[in-house]
């Protein structure tokens, strides 16, 4: 820089109407080309308004490249009119034409239980899976509904309230904490949209009633909200219920990771292993252990969410048909070669089409010796294309089931070449999401951006603000 010279830093203005609009069509751009190879993907869509009551839909794609699992937010649209089935259906067809995505292409879609939502996937037929957290979250809300529960959590929830506001209290807490050995722990509040956050809560109380009831029972304002041993009773069969699952949810809900294929798992060990009865069971916890266990059971009945879940087993090495009935494998199996026969099939295709435009005719070469004898023991050598196939589904379901950490995209990087069509199936069917995590991450990215002080911002702005976000 010369002497005497100021260097200016570009102003908010230059930011928001040239700086930002051209890195944003510049990520997209370079999005859109990427996208052009990818042959399956899903999706994840979720509605959500907006700090100034503005109401968007998101889309996020997810998909295999270079066997790593890859997920991308679309785009965060405005939405002004009526959430009508048939309005959000028609908003996610055009999301994916801004894309030039091919709906035949798309595996399936996760969403929440939004019954506008559910009609508009149903309105595009296209397969739709459910979030697993939701089901989970709806089928142990379904398992509280019961007096006794009610009374306990909303003494329980009053107690926590009463130390979350007095300093006092949690100054004398901490006091009888010491002095009986237990953690310092804060007391955790309930979240009403995260049953994961009752449970918490009432662990966190368990953890800490001696205490809690000293300093409760010293004021006469709160000796009322000292736990009874009815209420303590029916936290503790709560908590024996739930505390296993706990886990789950978060585990279910990444997206750096496969987590279709472990839906079926994780429910036969519910069956088998967490929610089933023990003997040291009070009534209350095996009530709330068979209601989960009905509800997930209806709910995973469904045909075409089956059919989905045992291919994506199938195609994971770590569990292949343990998961799938008796009666279905031999199904499964041929559904798989069907599969591995039409993507070879369409490769084929594309590959004559190539041939066809790309290089020109070769001028005929004189055969060699060798070719003659070649020609003449190919035809008793060869087999035909779905024998190919079945052999390859053969030795895969005979292989050595791998351990339940390993990381199944890993293993198929490291034998695409003895399993080469089966491959192509793992990429299609393991890129699904079990949750739709993803989609509700996007919406508190826009959190973060539409706020109080930001709350004026034009939907194309927050779009374009989001975007770049999640993609940068």
């Amino acid at each position: 820089m010369e002497p005497g010279t100021v260097n200016h830093l570009p102003g908010r203005k230059y930011f928001a109407e040239t700086a930002l609009p051209e890195l944003y069509i510049k990520v997209r751009e370079e999005l859109a080309g990427h996208l052009t190879n990818v042959t399956h993907f899903s999706t994840t869509a979720d509605m959500w308004s907006s700090r100034t009551c503005e109401p968007y839909l998101s889309l996020t794609i997810h998909y295999i490249d270079n066997l790593e699992l890859k997920s991308k937010c679309l785009q965060t649209s405005f939405l002004p009119e009526d959430h009508t089935g048939e309005i959000i259906a028609q908003g996610l067809q055009d999301a994916l034409i801004s894309w030039s995505l091919n709906e035949a292409h798309q595996v399936c879609i996760t969403t929440d239980k939004g019954a506008n939502i559910i009609k508009a996937v149903s309105l595009n037929r296209w397969t739709r899976l459910q979030c697993f957290g939701h089901r989970l979250h709806l089928a142990i809300e379904r398992s509280m509904k019961d007096p006794r529960i009610d009374r306990a959590v909303a003494v329980c929830k009053k107690v926590v309230s009463s130390f979350s506001f007095s300093w006092k209290r949690r100054r004398d807490l901490a006091t009888a904490q010491q002095k009986l050995n237990l953690p310092a722990h804060q007391l955790i509040s309930e979240s009403p949209t995260r049953w994961g956050s009752r449970e918490k809560m009432i662990e966190r109380v368990l953890e800490q009633e001696k205490a809690i009831s000293q300093v409760l029972a010293a004021d006469k304002k709160t000796r009322h909200l000292v736990l009874t041993w009815q209420d303590l009773e029916v936290l503790e069969s709560v908590h024996k219920a739930l505390k296993p699952l706990l886990e789950f949810t978060d585990a279910l809900s990444g997206e750096s990771y496969v987590t279709v294929s472990y839906v079926k798992p994780v429910l036969h060990l519910f069956h088998s292993s967490l929610l089933a009865s023990q003997e040291d069971d009070t009534p209350l916890t095996q009530s709330i252990k068979a209601s989960i266990l009905d509800y997930m059971r209806e709910k995973y009945s469904d045909p075409s969410t089956n059919n989905l879940l045992d291919m994506a087993g199938l195609v994971d090495p770590r569990f292949k048909i343990t998961y799938c009935t008796g009666e279905k494998v031999e199904d499964i199996k041929s559904r798989a070669i069907t599969e591995m026969e039409a993507m070879l099939s369409k490769s084929d295709q594309g590959l004559s089409q190539d041939a066809t435009v790309s290089h020109p005719a070769q001028p005929p070469r004189n055969k060699s010796l060798g070719s003659f004898f070649k020609t003449a023991a190919t035809p008793s050598a060869t087999i035909s294309q779905r024998e190919r196939i079945e052999k390859e589904l053969s030795a895969y379901l005979q292989s050595e089931i791998v351990d339940s950490e390993a990381n199944p995209l890993q293993w198929w990087n490291n034998h695409e070449e003895m399993f080469p069509n089966l491959k192509n199936v793992a990429k299609k069917y393991l890129c699904v999401p079990a949750t739709s995590s993803p989609s509700e991450r996007v919406f508190s990215t826009s959190g973060n951006i539409v706020t109080c002080h930001r709350a004026s911002l034009k939907p194309d702005a927050v779009d374009r603000l989001v975007f770049l976000a999640q993609n940068l």
